[in-house]
C-alpha cells in the first residue's frame, strides 16, 4: 500500500521496515524511488549486518536505523530527512526563480514613462511584506508583475503559488486553499495540504480575486488578518507566513456597491495599489514588444533574424490593442508562422487591425520664417491616401469607403498626387494564404 499512497499524495519522508508482509523493504524502496526519486526513505532493520546496510544504501535510502532503536534517534534522523527534503524543494524553486528573472522583471517589456513608474514601484514595494492589489485589463501582464514582486523580495527562494480564483466551485476552491482532513467530504480519502500551507514563507498570488465567492471572501479575510486557518473538517489551527498579492481586471468598487465583494476585504488587499496601463496608453513600447516577439517566435518556428517593415510597424503602432500585449503577441506569432521571407510586411497583419488604425493628426513644428499652408495640406492628403490604400490592401473602392469619399474623387486625387499603386497579389494566392 505504501508506494500506492505515495502516488496519490506527497510525503515528507517514509520509514519502511526491511521485513514487510508482501514485499521486502528493499523492493518497497525501489518502488518509492520510481514514484519520487527525491523522497527521503529511512530504512528500519533488525538485521544489523553490514551486508544488509550496504545493500539498502546502494538503492538510495536517506539513512537506516537498526532495532531496537530509541525514539530520540528516530526523531533526529527524521528531522534531518525532512530538512533535506525542504532544501531540495527550495533549491528547485530558486533555480526556477533565477531562470524567470534572467530578464530583470521576469519578461516584462517596457521603457515608457508609465512602465518605468511601475518598475520603480515594484523595486520599492517588493522587500516589504505589504499586501499588493494589481489592477489592469486582461493581457496587461498582472501575473508577470506579481512574479517580479516575489523575485525581488526576501522571499525569492521560497514558493510562489498561484490561485486561479475563477475556475473552481466554492467547495473545491476552499479545499485547495486551506486543505482538508481525511473524511471531510465524500472523496476525501487522504488528508491534503492547501495552497496556503504550500506557500508558507513565500508568496500566494490570487489571479482575478473578484471571482472569489462571498463565503470564501470571509475566510480569506481571516487568513489575511490572523495569518491562521483550519483545514476543512479539521479542528487544528494552522499558522502560516505568506505574502499576499491579488489581481483583478474588474472594478472592485462597483462590485462592492453591488454587494458582490466585501468592503473590509478590499481595504485589506488594497494596501499597495498598482495600476497597469493598457497597451493603447503606452504605445512607445510597441516597437520593443514587437522585436521581442519576433525573436521569440522566429526561434520557435526556425525563422531567426526576421525583421518588420516600417509600414507594418506603423500599422501596429496605430492600433489601439483592446486585447493588450496578449493580442499583440498573438498577432506577431501569426505573422511569423505565415511569413515566407526575411521581412514581416503589413500584408501579414490581419485586416481587423489594418482597417482599425487610430487616426492621428501629425505634429508640425512651424519654423520662424513660416510655412506654406497649401504645401503642408497637400503632403498630408497624399500621405493619408497612401496609408489608407495600404490599409485597404490596394483596393480603391475600399479605401474610398474608409475615407468617406466617392471612388471617383479618390481616383482623381491619386492621379493629381501621382500616387503609384502597389500591385495586388493574384486572388488565388491571397485566398490560399487566407485559408492557411
Amino acid at each position: 500500500e505504501g508506494p500506492e499512497l505515495a502516488k496519490a499524495m506527497p510525503f515528507d519522508a517514509v520509514v519502511p521496515d526491511v521485513m514487510l508482509p508482501d514485499m521486502n523493504g528493499i523492493m518497497a524502496l525501489e518502488e518509492l524511488r520510481r514514484v519520487d526519486e527525491e523522497l527521503p526513505v529511512v530504512m528500519i532493520t533488525a538485521f544489523a549486518s553490514v551486508e544488509t546496510a550496504i545493500s539498502a544504501m546502494k538503492r538510495g535510502p536517506f539513512d537506516y536505523i537498526t532495532k531496537p532503536f530509541k525514539n530520540d534517534e528516530v526523531l533526529v534522523v527524521l528531522n534531518n530527512a525532512t530538512e533535506r527534503r525542504r532544501l531540495v524543494a527550495e533549491n528547485r524553486a530558486l533555480r526556477q526563480n533565477l531562470q524567470a528573472s534572467a530578464n530583470r522583471f521576469g519578461g516584462i517589456i517596457g521603457r515608457s514613462g508609465r512602465m518605468r513608474q511601475i518598475f520603480d514601484m515594484v523595486l520599492q514595494v517588493a522587500p516589504s511584506r505589504a499586501t499588493v492589489l494589481i489592477q489592469g485589463q486582461s493581457g496587461t501582464g498582472k501575473e508577470l508583475i506579481a512574479r517580479a514582486l516575489h523575485v525581488h523580495s526576501t522571499r525569492a527562494e521560497k514558493p510562489f503559488v498561484t490561485v486561479n480564483s475563477g475556475n473552481l466551485p466554492p467547495d473545491l476552491l476552499e479545499s485547495n486553499l486551506f486543505g482538508h482532513v481525511k473524511g471531510a467530504f465524500t472523496g476525501a480519502v487522504y488528508p491534503k495540504k492547501g495552497l496556503f500551507e504550500l506557500a508558507d514563507k513565500g508568496t500566494i498570488f490570487f489571479d482575478e480575486i473578484g471571482n472569489v465567492p462571498l463565503d470564501t471572501q470571509a475566510k480569506l479575510l481571516r487568513v489575511i488578518q490572523e495569518r491562521e486557518f483550519m483545514r476543512l473538517g479539521g479542528v487544528e489551527t494552522i499558522r502560516v507566513d505568506v505574502r499576499i498579492i491579488a489581481a483583478t481586471n474588474v472594478d472592485l468598487q462597483k462590485m462592492m456597491d453591488e454587494g458582490r465583494f466585501r468592503e473590509d476585504l478590499f481595504y485589506r488587499l488594497n494596501v499597495i495599489n498598482l495600476q497597469l496601463p493598457p497597451l493603447g496608453e503606452r504605445k512607445e513600447d510597441i516597437p520593443l514588444l514587437v522585436q521581442h516577439f519576433l525573436e521569440k517566435y522566429g526561434v520557435e518556428n526556425q525563422k531567426p533574424g526576421l525583421e518588420i517593415t516600417p509600414e507594418a510597424l506603423d500599422v501596429l503602432s496605430d492600433y489601439d490593442w483592446p486585447g493588450n500585449v496578449r493580442e499583440l503577441e498573438n498577432t506577431i506569432e501569426r505573422a511569423v508562422v505565415l511569413s515566407s521571407g526575411p521581412r514581416i510586411d503589413s500584408a501579414l497583419i490581419p485586416d481587423s487591425i489594418r482597417t482599425n488604425r487610430t487616426f492621428r493628426l501629425p505634429h508640425i513644428n512651424v519654423p520662424p520664417e513660416g510655412i506654406a499652408f497649401r504645401d503642408v495640406v497637400s503632403d498630408f492628403e497624399k500621405n493619408l491616401i497612401e496609408s489608407t490604400l495600404e490599409a485597404a490592401g490596394g483596393v480603391q473602392k475600399r479605401a474610398a469607403e474608409l475615407l468617406h469619399i466617392k471612388p471617383t474623387t479618390l481616383n482623381e486625387m491619386i492621379k493629381r498626387y501621382d500616387i503609384r499603386l502597389k500591385k495586388r497579389k493574384p486572388e488565388t494566392e491571397m485566398s490560399a494564404k487566407t485559408e492557411d
